[in-house]
């Protein structure tokens, strides 16, 4: 079963400083088909304004992946990290018994847009850590480049949850799979371009849903940059 959700059928949020598209329920957008998919709860779209952002503020027990597309995006948090995020880097901050951070845009004229994510723990109550790495362009044309999973497999952050996240870039010819074990969900977002996700053509911002399949398939890329999750039921 595949079921495409189009970039328009999100939530938005528009807050002057922040716009925001959001795929699954959150703060003022409550959607009771679109909870979550999976352990995968929240994928947001964030534009920053310039010289804004995120006060310091609270979380806990969830494992939050940030992707940041242009511009630069400046964390802080009270486990002591202070870190800009460029495109290319992923961050990934396990939340645990708690932690405050900020987030912000010191840019004075330039936006930052980034992708917020969050991934349902399979372990509670841990101590919170941080991490971040870069993955080149080159590692990621033409196939699925994994960036996030439970072991930390090929240099991937490592998260505590039962998920894995792929990121890739594809265009023209080039074309990539992922296998699905059976009772795995998976979820394709596109961030870009155009793409063909086991035959449905997906545009920036849409969303292929997956369950009960073998395989994604993904071709007929343009100028596509895609994140492919592979998830519990």
């Amino acid at each position: 079963m595949l079921t495409v959700r189009k970039s328009q059928e999100r939530g938005y949020a528009d807050h002057g400083w922040l716009k925001s598209f959001h795929s699954f329920s959150f703060a003022g957008y409550y959607d009771p088909q679109h909870m979550g998919w999976g352990n995968l709860r929240v994928i947001n779209e964030d534009w920053i304004a310039a010289g804004k952002g995120f006060g310091t503020h609270g979380h806990r027990d969830m494992e939050i992946v940030t992707y940041v597309l242009s511009g630069e995006l400046a964390h802080q948090d009270s486990m002591g990290n202070i870190k800009a995020i460029p495109p290319g880097d992923v961050q990934r901050m396990s939340a645990g018994t708690g932690v405050q951070h900020s987030e912000f845009n010191h840019a004075p004229d330039a936006t930052t847009h980034l992708l917020q994510i969050w991934i349902a723990p399979n372990v509670l109550g841990v101590k919170p850590s941080y991490e971040q790495k870069t993955f080149l362009d080159t590692e990621k044309q033409g196939q699925l480049r994994l960036v996030a999973s439970p072991d930390g497999a090929q240099g991937s952050v490592t998260i505590h949850a039962d998920a894995r996240l792929y990121a890739g870039l594809l265009d023209g010819n080039q074309s990539a799979q992922l296998t699905l074990a059976p009772n795995r969900k998976s979820y394709v977002h596109l961030v870009r371009g155009e793409l063909d996700v086991n035959g449905q053509r997906l545009a920036a911002g849409d969303a292929a849903l997956l369950a009960d399949e073998i395989q994604v398939n993904l071709t007929h890329g343009k100028d596509a940059e895609v994140l492919v999750f592979d998830l519990t039921l």
